[in-house]
């Protein structure tokens, strides 16, 4: 494929946006009809839950200035299927916002007075707690930047990529997407335009590794290629699972090795758009596919189906964007355009707890505007879980 060629496809399957609607030919092979709990149908108050949750200290000082006394959640949540808070990307409010179990605001950035003079915060699309659990590496992908947060602090005290300045040269980079830190402090990150995966230093302005080339945007093993990739999420046995939007591919790649080597790749089932994908378990995977309506999907390693959640009507997903599996089976994810995050609950596909309106976006206790990124705080955090078992 040449470079024109390349970058028409990427033109036609990157901008993933603001689409605001998406026509669909064909129904999906498979379609399963879900009929989700009343809160699914976008409650116009929310519920208040007492709130139990054990907050770690850096947060406590916080809660009566962030939030009320009381939790915000849609009619028929459970609490108790979360084992601790949840980081949100508020991409269109602009923030991140720590939600406990029992729908309360316990930390939020930025603050006013957090930003140093000068200093943006914008369209946040993913966030992870850093492997210790002090920071929060927060992907601001339409600003073309990433940024890593002191909790405590409430300071950006690290930032790779000029904002509002996409490229590839020193200290820019191309709607980076679910940068993640790694257990050696550096940070690894997809940049979808650039059709790469980067690996970046504090104090250095320009990647320690890349892996794929701009304008070079399709999958191919040697040498390596990516098409558009949207993730890139460390494995616990030292290997990566990467996303490709084009031609919509999963893989699962040694990249330290010297070449990098593909262990597998599939096309997950019935996804026109995967997004996200990473470990349930070992030899499971979960992605989702950024569509209207969305699919939640868990796969293996040769693409075979093992659960799928797609309902539709009212009920239907709209261009969720990222799901984790949580330790009780149940499946925690972003149902981005419907302005809420959820938990599904596999074995009823039923949703059984629910921050944000469907629909219905806001800045309010309770309410949420495109939610694109999602963590459990420590010690159920993406990082801990990978790298601390």
């Amino acid at each position: 494929m040449g470079a024109g060629t390349d970058m028409e496809m990427r033109q036609q399957v990157f901008v993933r946006r603001r689409i605001a609607v998406l026509a669909v030919a064909c129904a999906l092979v498979g379609a399963v009809v879900v009929t989700a709990l009343a809160a699914t149908h976008g409650p116009s108050s929310p519920r208040h839950v007492a709130d139990t949750t054990t907050i770690p200290s850096a947060r406590r000082s916080e809660r009566a200035a962030v939030g009320s006394s009381k939790g915000y959640l849609a009619p028929g949540s459970d609490p108790s299927v979360l084992p601790a808070s949840v980081l949100i990307a508020d991409r269109s409010n602009d923030r991140l916002i720590e939600v406990s179990p029992a729908g309360k605001v316990v930390w939020q950035f930025p603050r006013p007075g957090d930003l140093a003079p000068g200093e943006t915060f914008k369209v946040p699309d993913d966030a992870f707690f850093t492997p210790d659990g002090k920071q929060v590496v927060a992907t601001e992908e339409d600003d073309f930047v990433v940024s890593l947060i002191d909790i405590a602090r409430h300071r950006i005290v690290w930032r790779y990529g000029t904002p509002g300045v996409s490229g590839a040269d020193a200290n820019q980079l191309a709607n980076p997407d679910d940068a993640v830190m790694l257990q050696d402090g550096t940070v690894l990150t997809a940049d979808i335009n650039n059709c790469r995966v980067v690996l970046l230093r504090q104090g250095s302005n320009v990647p320690i590794r890349v892996w794929g080339k701009p304008y070079h945007c399709h999958h191919l093993a040697e040498p390596m290629r990516f098409g558009s990739p949207n993730g890139a999420f460390p494995l616990p046995n030292g290997h990566f699972l990467v996303t490709e939007i084009t031609h919509n591919w999963v893989s699962e790649i040694d990249l330290m090795a010297n070449p990098p080597k593909i262990l597998w790749d599939v096309h997950p089932f019935s996804v026109h758009y995967p997004s996200d994908s990473n470990e349930v378990r070992p030899g499971v995977f979960i992605t989702v596919d950024f569509w209207h309506p969305g699919i939640v999907e868990e796969f293996d390693a040769t693409g075979k189906v093992l659960w799928f959640y797609k309902p539709l009507g009212a009920d239907a997903l709209n261009h969720p964007s990222l799901a984790e599996a949580l330790p009780n089976g149940d499946v925690l994810l972003t149902d981005d355009d419907n302005d809420r995050v959820i938990v599904v609950d596999p074995k009823t596909n039923t949703v059984v707890w629910q921050y944000g309106h469907l629909g219905a976006p806001g800045t309010n206790p309770g309410s949420l505007n495109d939610p694109d990124g999602l963590d459990l705080a420590p010690p159920y955090s993406f990082a801990a879980r990978t790298f601390h078992g």
